[in-house]
């Protein structure tokens, strides 16, 4: 079908009622109806049946069963974290050596940690937040300046230090296009990609300083626990949660050598961290039942449950993923790129670029599907246009990175939501004024730097 305004239509329906009534499944389900209807030739009956065609091919892709099977995983995980006393043991061990003492240096572990796991989007937000949650409740830091720190150090952190899967998805992109050396632009484009920066500096500056504003100063929910869960347990040995997450840690770069047959950044990113948690859910419940912490019936009870509360949060990356996948077949990205055109000035080539990259990743939740429609527009810009690859590269990521912080239906959102118990909306308009300022102070660099190419 041709690309038209009314593709953007579904995103903007999303958000509007995620905003509105403060549900974002029914804000997900009503704009997949939307979106379906739209392809089906505004046949709702037929939009209907669609949807749900829709789900059940998200499964079609291994990569996205993946990251569902991975969300459960994560549940059962953090339940039995929770019952088994292991996360108390490591917090009173953290305060005990005199690391964890103060509400900075609580809010700068999970900096520190997710700086430190760039290889993996999700195992970074994972073990940030998991580490981070009973240190914040303990100095009454909110878990939404938790869910900020751990969202604004996964992607920036993952599009700087590119040794990840990021980094071979980008050079993959930047192939083609009779650059002289892609390698060497990708690392140029690096100290130019002003959003990335920015974001990782505002989460030490706000871990230091203690300083918030906008609606963070009141940001302090968190998401209830399951009531089907026993009480959570005492203190008891710290081994319960450090042995499981080395092991999820560990296997990331392990499973992701395995599966590159030795080379890092050709290994799969969605098995390495599905197995990894899968094997540190094993190891978890294997030191449990030798323990005497749990009986095998108790294990699995738990993990069931922590499922269970999880069910909500799977249903919104479920209900995400097949908004995205809609989005992509109405040409939303296209028709937004649209607006860049062939004879723009070359000094506003990069700040239009940056701006479109953001609404694409905002309207459609993806960082990386924005960088594959705006790559193969702005990179022949740059080279017709005379501006230097390098700044459009790190316009485009950089743009993608700043939708992607502010998008309710984003994976990584989400994902940071989940890793800090706090509330989706609550994590999405506490965070939003960040981005936007960070956004601002790019868009300017980009210009000032544009008037002097």
């Amino acid at each position: 079908m041709s690309v038209t305004w009314y593709s953007l239509l579904p995103p903007i329906v999303a958000i509007t009622i995620a905003i509105w009534r403060r549900d974002i499944i029914l804000a997900l389900l009503v704009s997949l109806f939307l979106a379906e209807t739209l392809l089906m030739g505004f046949n709702p009956f037929l939009g209907l049946l669609a949807l749900f065609e829709r789900v059940v091919d998200v499964f079609s892709d291994p990569d996205r069963t993946r990251i569902l099977l991975f969300s459960l995983l994560v549940g059962a995980l953090l339940a039995l974290f929770r019952t088994s006393g292991g996360v108390n043991a490591f917090v009173h061990r953290l305060t005990h050596i005199g690391f964890a003492t103060t509400k900075r240096r609580a809010a700068l572990l999970p900096s520190i940690t997710g700086t430190l796991i760039f290889i993996e989007t999700n195992l970074s937000i994972l073990t940030a937040g998991i580490i981070s949650q009973k240190l914040f409740d303990k100095f009454k830091l909110s878990r939404a300046q938790l869910a900020f720190i751990i969202d604004s150090t996964c992607s920036p952190i993952s599009v700087l230090i590119l040794l990840n899967g990021w980094g071979a998805y980008i050079l993959g992109l930047l192939e083609g296009y009779g650059l002289e050396n892609t390698t060497t632009t990708l690392m140029q484009s690096i100290g130019l990609n002003f959003y990335a920066l920015l974001a990782v500096i505002m989460v030490y500056f706000t871990a230091i300083t203690g300083k918030v504003f906008g609606p963070m100063k009141q940001g302090n929910s968190h998401i209830d626990m399951p009531t089907d869960l026993p009480d959570e347990a005492p203190a008891s040995k710290s081994r319960y949660f450090l042995i499981p997450l080395l092991t999820l840690v560990a296997g990331m770069p392990l499973f992701m050598l395995y599966t590159g047959d030795g080379q890092l950044l050709q290994g799969s990113g969605t098995k390495a961290v599905l197995w990894s948690v899968g094997l540190a859910l094993l190891v978890c419940a294997i030191l449990l039942y030798q323990g005497k912490q749990m009986l095998t019936k108790t294990i699995i009870q738990n993990s069931f449950n922590g499922m269970n509360d999880l069910l909500p949060l799977v249903t919104i990356v479920l209900l995400s993923m097949g908004l995205g996948m809609a989005c992509i077949d109405l040409g939303t990205g296209q028709y937004v790129a649209l607006f860049v055109g062939d004879f723009l000035p070359p000094f506003l080539l990069a700040p239009i670029l940056f701006l479109c990259a953001g609404i694409i990743s905002f309207t459609t939740g993806t960082s990386w599907g924005t960088f594959a429609i705006m790559m193969p527009l702005g990179i022949p810009l740059a080279m017709t246009l005379g501006v230097p690859p390098a700044l459009v590269l790190a316009a485009i990521l950089g743009g993608g990175v700043f939708g992607d912080h502010c998008s309710p239906i984003s994976d990584s959102t989400l994902m940071a939501s989940l890793a800090s118990g706090c509330d989706h909306l609550e994590h999405v308009r506490t965070q939003l004024p960040y981005a936007l300022v960070m956004a601002a102070v790019s868009l300017s660099l980009y210009l000032l730097i544009g008037f002097y190419l």
